[in-house]
């Protein structure tokens, strides 16, 4: 088929006229299909089911710094989990502090502490007048949400092949002291599926704020969230940090989120010593401990890293199928026309489809009255603010596959429609 542009008025019209047919069938159908978030279907998370045995009658619920786990103590985590974290991000276990079930909450606790406590000799940012942040975008809603809760403001940084677009970075964070730090999804990025170029890391770790108390925030949420058969690799930011002396400037953060069960994983953070000190001022008035009991149920049952990459091969096996048909679907429905990109990523949760140019939200709102529900356009721009109105995130894990197909196809017939809608107004 031609591409829309090359169409004359007429075609496009009757094109139109058949594409709002079939959208018509659909939305008889009355379906209910959900492809809003990132989470685990029903046959992933059956995939972690005998973690609940892992604790059984008779275990031994010391580990090698806690006498029992069922009691209170141990701010930091148990050493058996600090090391299999500090093993799953390339670092010493001296450096992870592990917490309760939620990477975001860690990441909100963490610009809390910097709001309240500061850091580097600085004063807490909330002394410090207006402050800004950088947000790499397309990125991650949630990022942009604790910020904007906090009155941060935002500042957007164009998302390249390689990561964020490092020539502004470096300009805007040398030249201006109220910028305070810079989210990051270093592998496959939410939404696009890029991992960071071992340049970019190396540009990252060699940073040379203007501000003392500058922070990266490095979510490395999909560490080890591979999709396919040649999956991407990630230079260690600890290895680089160490090399140029910034030692102080990234908390790195993840879970077990999307590994085990997402509402009742284990979240981890690996950090200097000196950021570790000021964020323990905060957590020793915020808990006792936290749920020892869950990390000792995820150390027994991984036993170490290894056991963990080996689950992880499971995930891959429902996942695959999946991101193959979507990808298949976009080839097939959308390449010839002219009207729409789309990543093909080897890990992370999400294919990012940029739509026509002013079509994102009528996308959006055509599937959900097909019954489909997306992400909100604008959801992974700060402030929910796409510019160009065009970014969609698809996320494929959560529908069984036959309506995650379904879901696609009608997609597709909606990228179609509003794109037609547009040039026959033009």
């Amino acid at each position: 088929m031609p591409t829309y542009s090359s169409m004359d008025k007429n075609a496009l019209n009757k094109e139109l006229e058949k594409l709002l047919g079939y959208y018509e069938n659909y939305k008889a159908q009355g379906l209910s299909l959900n492809m809003a978030r990132g989470k685990p279907g029903a046959e992933q998370l059956d995939i972690s089911n005998d973690i609940l045995l892992a604790i059984t009658q008779g275990t031994n619920f010391k580990t090698a710094d806690c006498p029992d786990c069922r009691n209170y103590g141990g701010l930091e985590g148990i050493e058996e989990a600090r090391r299999l974290f500090g093993d799953m991000l390339g670092v010493d276990k001296k450096k992870v502090f592990v917490g309760g079930n939620s990477s975001l909450n860690m990441m909100f606790d963490t610009v809390a502490c910097m709001m309240e406590l500061g850091c580097s000799g600085e004063k807490p940012w909330n002394q410090q007048g207006h402050i800004k942040f950088l947000c790499p975008a397309p990125g991650y809603d949630r990022h942009f949400g604790i910020t904007q809760y906090f009155g941060i403001e935002m500042i957007t940084v164009p998302m390249t092949p390689n990561g964020p677009d490092m020539d502004i970075v470096e300009n805007l964070v040398a030249s201006d002291a109220s910028i305070k730090g810079i989210w990051c999804t270093p592998k496959y990025s939410n939404p696009q599926g890029i991992t960071y170029s071992d340049e970019t890391v190396r540009r990252f770790a060699a940073l040379r704020p203007a501000a003392k108390d500058f922070r990266i925030m490095w979510d490395n949420a999909y560490a080890i969230h591979d999709i396919s058969d040649t999956p991407d690799t990630l230079l260690n930011i600890f290895d680089e940090i160490a090399k140029t002396g910034n030692e102080d400037m990234v908390f790195e953060f993840c879970s077990t989120s999307k590994i085990t069960f997402p509402g009742a994983g284990v979240a981890a953070l690996a950090t200097s010593e000196n950021n570790l000190a000021v964020l323990k001022k905060r957590y020793t008035f915020q808990t006792i401990g936290y749920d020892k009991m869950n990390m000792l149920r995820h150390v027994i049952y991984f036993k170490n890293f290894d056991g963990m990459l080996a689950h992880m091969q499971k995930h891959k096996a429902v996942l695959q199928p999946r991101f193959n048909m979507v990808t298949d679907t976009l080839d097939r429905e959308l390449a010839d026309l002219g009207i729409a990109q789309w990543t093909k990523p080897n890990g992370g949760y999400f294919v990012s489809v940029d739509v026509m140019e002013g079509c994102a939200k009528r996308v959006v709102s055509l599937c959900k009255e097909a019954g489909v529900v997306l992400t909100g356009a604008g959801a992974t721009y700060p402030y929910g603010n796409d510019p160009q109105d065009s970014n969609i995130r698809v996320a494929p894990t959560y529908p069984p596959i036959d309506e995650l197909e379904t879901a696609m196809n009608i997609f597709c017939v909606c990228v179609k429609i509003a794109a037609l809608e547009k040039l026959t107004k033009s």
